[in-house]
């Protein structure tokens, strides 16, 4: 979707209103009878007033007032009845968008969730199903109403005296030509501009929520969390420079869409030459009383409009995601022959990127071999391991498991074959069993339990008021880094794939918990082919092989031993981690 592609929101809701079609039709129709009827009781007073400057009878007065006010409950009852439509429209429209994205989510590649980050796809998704609810339930009714009163405004104004109502429409057009001086385009531009300032500063607050303790500690200010302040600071600029530029054009459409009142009064007193008749009295006293429902139908168009602008920066965003093409599944289902992993020549740049990450890698890994990956940051350890789990297909080059091409292998069937502990361990906010349990649904309570024992995870279960169905994060039930990662290496043992990647699975750890960690990935590796990525180097040392991985390709490979003789990247980055892991404050 381009960004100045001009959109039609309807047609973009239309595939997930499937059944509903009738019923948000309906919606709209009542919405608009309902303002056709709202104006019926303007003419009864009319009539009324009539009546009553004529020397009429009361009871005539009394009959077309009781009209008036069932005609007023009667446009209530349609207009309530049309919101009954919209909503139960909109809310089988919000659940159809939201399982055909997610749908859609599952086809995407793994790598996209890493890169993206979760939270923001939630909020894209989340967004964006609100405003498509919001759009439906209310602004389509509405613009429905507002679309239809004034059409019954013009026949009215035919019926009385044309000529003020031609007034009344004068500062309506001046209004519309005050809003048109900025241009939509531009407004759809600030209205992006609006929601990515909100989505950093609202990322940013939640960065600075989670390090309060730490800033309270220490008595720092906000100055600390310089990003945070930076995004606060940008928002206000932003506020300031968009108030300015829709200053002018606000002040000139509010001053004529609330000046109708005036236009009439001046044009009485033009327009009304001669005796004063009852005519003229009742024609006038009528438009004072109309004219207000234009200022309504006006402001409710205006917001209409600023709501489906939102919602098509929410769908612009979406389509975003869901450009993404999702990895071809493999045709020839082959399995790999044993779990050794070869990368060829591979070369790799992520999509928005223009240079490349990997610039040539390659690597042989036999089956049962324990490795690792080490080098600077930004040298490629974590994008190699992602292609070796094929959460992007490499630019250039092949990756081989098994030595068949993983794009040959079955998505399913390369998933059994690895599992994968991430630095950032995540676990769901259900029970500790269910979260073991996602690696291998079928499992027993039993089975789950040897996995938490292997994963040296018994003084966790243990002290958690309901054991493994403790929920996570209910009640104030939380682990801390260490244990969490414990959990998700039980998660893996319980899976028992023969293909084990380790990526900085010790960074979060306390130094507690670190011993605990490792003897919990002893256990996991056992039997296994196992790729480290690391960055406390002591976790290496009895490593098989140790590859380092500089600017996208091997720089230095061989055993530790190996690697210190050679003087090299390695020797260096270990002499530097251990000085500074024996760096102690002198007394």
């Amino acid at each position: 979707m381009e960004k100045n592609e001009k959109i039609d929101v309807m047609k973009i809701i239309d595939p997930y209103a499937r059944k509903c079609k009738g019923v948000l039709t309906l919606g709209r129709l009542l919405a608009a009878l309902s303002a056709f009827v709202a104006l019926i009781p303007f003419y009864d007073i009319w009539k009324i007033l009539k009546v009553a400057l004529n020397g009429g009878e009361r009871s005539e007065m009394s009959s077309l007032g009781w009209q008036a006010v069932i005609l007023t409950a009667v446009s209530m009852a349609l207009y309530i009845c049309a919101l009954w439509c919209t909503h139960v429209a909109a809310m089988r429209v919000q659940a159809n968008m939201r399982s055909s994205l997610m749908r859609r989510i599952l086809t995407l590649p793994l790598g996209v969730f890493d890169q993206s980050g979760t939270g923001k796809l939630r909020r894209i998704f989340n967004g964006a199903a609100s405003a498509v609810e919001t759009y439906i339930a209310h602004n389509l009714p509405d613009k429905a109403a507002a679309a239809a009163t004034p059409i019954g405004l013009l026949v009215l104004f035919v019926i009385f005296d044309w000529k003020l109502g031609l007034v009344c429409l004068i500062p309506v057009i001046l209004a519309f030509a005050c809003m048109m001086r900025t241009k939509g385009k531009v407004i759809q531009q600030k209205m992006s501009e609006y929601q990515n300032a909100l989505d950093v500063m609202s990322s940013e607050a939640t960065e600075y929520v989670r390090g309060i303790s730490v800033v309270k500690i220490f008595g720092q200010s906000v100055d600390s969390f310089r990003r945070f302040k930076k995004a606060i600071d940008d928002y206000s600029s932003w506020s300031v420079t968009y108030t300015k530029l829709m200053r002018p054009s606000m002040v000139g459409y509010l001053t004529f869409v609330n000046a109708i009142f005036a236009f009439i009064v001046a044009a009485a007193f033009v327009l009304i030459k001669g005796e004063i008749t009852t005519d003229i009295i009742l024609n006038f006293t009528y438009y004072i009383i109309v004219t207000p429902l234009l200022t309504v139908t006006l402001s409710k168009i205006a917001y209409s409009g600023e709501q489906e602008m939102t919602l098509i920066d929410a769908l612009r965003r979406i389509s975003g995601i869901l450009e993404i093409e999702p990895l071809p599944d493999a045709e020839s289902k082959a399995l790999p022959k044993d779990d050794s992993i070869t990368l060829d020549n591979v070369k790799f740049r992520y999509k928005e990127d223009t240079d490349m990450v990997l610039r040539g890698l390659s690597l042989d890994i036999r089956s049962g071999e324990h490795i690792a990956l080490v080098g600077p940051s930004g040298g490629g350890k974590s994008t190699a391991a992602a292609l070796i789990s094929r959460f992007f297909d490499v630019t250039e080059g092949a990756i081989y498991v098994g030595g068949v091409n993983i794009k040959d292998i079955p998505q399913k069937e390369l998933m059994k074959k690895i599992s994968f502990v991430f630095q950032n361990s995540n676990l769901l906010k259900t029970s500790i069993l269910e979260n073991v349990r996602l690696a291998r649904p079928e499992a027993s309570e039993e089975e789950v339990m040897k996995a938490l024992e292997a994963a040296q995870c018994m003084d966790i279960i243990n002290k958690l008021p309901n054991g493994i169905h403790t929920v996570i994060g209910a009640k104030g039930t939380y682990l801390s880094g260490g244990e969490k990662q414990r959990i998700t290496i039980a998660r893996a043992i319980l899976k028992n794939a023969p293909i084990i990647i380790l990526d900085e699975a010790t960074a979060f750890a306390d130094p507690d918990n670190e011993a605990l960690v490792q003897a919990a990935m002893e256990e996991l590796s056992k039997g296994k082919t196992l790729i480290m990525i690391a960055h406390r180097l002591s976790t290496v040392t009895n490593a098989d092989r140790i590859y380092v991985l500089n600017e996208g390709v091997v720089a230095e490979s061989g055993s530790h031993e190996e690697l210190m003789q050679k003087n090299g990247i390695y020797a260096k980055m270990f002499d530097e981690y251990t000085r500074s892991a024996e760096w102690r404050i002198r007394r």
